[in-house]
């Protein structure tokens, strides 16, 4: 297998400690060019340990510095270069930025030849709009907003300082994004929601008359999609992350700081309270409201109303309704049920 291209790009752990801090063990003058996993780590490279349950990995690790908490500094530096931080998983995500901002290409200020921008958008100042990109009547981009090749931008929508279309994004018309979003290739915000009312066995379309609202520091992962409300607006709170393939629907309410796992769906008018997570391929059927701080696993559906800050799991094999329905109640009683028996037993046995 080939080498991915490289950076070309390196720097001393003395100016990498001088710029994030921690607690610096070692040569300051020892050149790191590469961030990588403990296993494939080689002498110019620095990589870390988020819990004590690696630690054997430092002896077979060819690291030329390791991240490390206070519990394991002592192994660590015997073994060379250390920086000491109490959290150094936080430290690991804070160095990726910060390498990120040095060695990724960056987007040339000012609008590609190619796009077309109506003379009635507003264009900030630093703003970069990409080859291919369409920016309709009214939409405002405020300041060092980047638009990725082949982006659309509608009519009337405002985007954020600082915030990041990848290609190939679609911001529909009316909405709004806010500052330091990213956007990777294939979102779209503000496709009509699911909405038909039946009609003699045909489906007539309920027009979506809505928006999305998207908050501060949201990112949203590849093809996920954010459907514009019926007549309300779809709300995403600040700092709420969701991974490729999310699907979330018409006037669904997400709190800041939620995240979600890929192919998560989440159907019409649904709640979702702060600081929530819902694991891969869960799903959250519509009208339902989930509390702040209710955690969801992969694959699990959630079929109410979950108004108490837990974990929750589970999943049910499908059957006819009726059955289902049946199945689903005595399943709930489980517990009890199991405890009758035992109950029942000891009095046979007696």
């Amino acid at each position: 297998m080939a080498d991915s291209p490289s950076s070309a790009w390196s720097v001393s752990l003395g100016e990498l400690v001088t710029a994030l801090g921690g607690e610096l063990h070692g040569p300051a003058e020892l050149v790191i060019s590469q961030i990588s996993p403990l296993e494939a780590a080689r002498p110019d490279s620095i990589a870390f340990i988020a819990s004590p349950k690696y630690k054997a990995q430092l002896a077979t690790t060819g690291a030329g510095c390791v991240i490390v908490s206070p519990a394991l500094q002592d192994e660590a530096a015997a073994r060379g270069a250390v920086i000491v931080t109490p959290d150094p998983y936080l430290y690991f995500a804070r160095l990726t930025q910060w390498w990120a901002q040095r060695v990724r290409p960056q987007p040339e200020r000012g609008i590609h030849p190619t796009a077309v921008v109506d003379a009635t958008a507003v264009i900030g100042a630093g703003v970069s709009i990409g080859p291919l990109a369409v920016v309709e009547a009214g939409a405002i981009l405020e300041d060092d907003v980047v638009i990725g090749p082949h982006c659309v931008v509608g009519a009337r929508a405002r985007l954020g300082a600082g915030t990041r279309l990848a290609a190939h994004v679609t911001i529909g018309f009316d909405c709004v994004v806010g500052a330091r979003c990213i956007f990777h290739s294939g979102v779209v915000i503000g496709a009509d929601g699911f909405g038909f009312a039946p009609n003699q066995g045909r489906w007539e379309k309920i027009e979506q008359l809505g928006a999305v609202r998207i908050g501060d520091d949201v990112e949203l992962g590849a093809n996920t999609c954010i459907d514009r409300g019926a007549l309300d607006d779809t709300v995403i709170g600040n700092g709420v992350k969701l991974d490729n393939l999310v699907q979330i629907a018409h006037n669904v309410h997400i709190g800041d700081h939620s995240a979600m796992a890929g192919c998560v769906g989440v159907a019409g008018s649904a709640r979702i309270g702060k600081h929530c997570t819902v694991g891969g391929a869960g799903m959250i059927l519509g009208h339902l409201t989930l509390a702040d701080h209710v955690h969801v696993s992969s694959g699990t559906l959630i079929s109410r109303s979950v108004l108490k800050p837990g974990l929750y799991s589970g999943a049910f094999p499908f059957d006819e309704n009726a059955n289902w329905e049946k199945n689903a109640a005595t399943l709930r009683q489980l517990h009890a049920l199991r405890d009758r028996i035992r109950t029942l037993e000891k009095q046979v046995k007696s």
